[in-house]
């Protein structure tokens, strides 16, 4: 009966080290989204894309998106961080 107790230990605390440590999965619903609300915001900035949906793709893809989870106060639960296309 001793030895059982601490694989049961170490079991929970690696199941307890595995909830903390995986990054959270990013809903469809919430990516479908932010995709859209960028290609607005891609379309309010450049006015040219507006009836070129091949640019507006290739534009969208440009971005460096990266989403990451919330940290600050007032944050929604995921924040996309966006990078600029390097130039060559």
């Amino acid at each position: 009966m001793r030895s059982s107790r601490p694989n049961m230990k170490k079991g929970l605390f690696e199941t307890i080290k595995r909830a903390f440590s995986r990054e959270p999965k990013l809903h469809p619903v919430e990516a479908g989204l932010a995709k859209r609300w960028i290609k607005q915001r891609l379309l309010v900035v450049f006015p040219e894309l507006r009836n070129n949906p091949p640019a507006l793709e290739s534009a969208y893809r440009s971005l460096g998106l990266s989403p990451r989870p919330g940290t600050e106060e007032g944050e929604p639960a995921t924040v996309f961080e966006m990078s600029l296309p390097e130039r060559r």
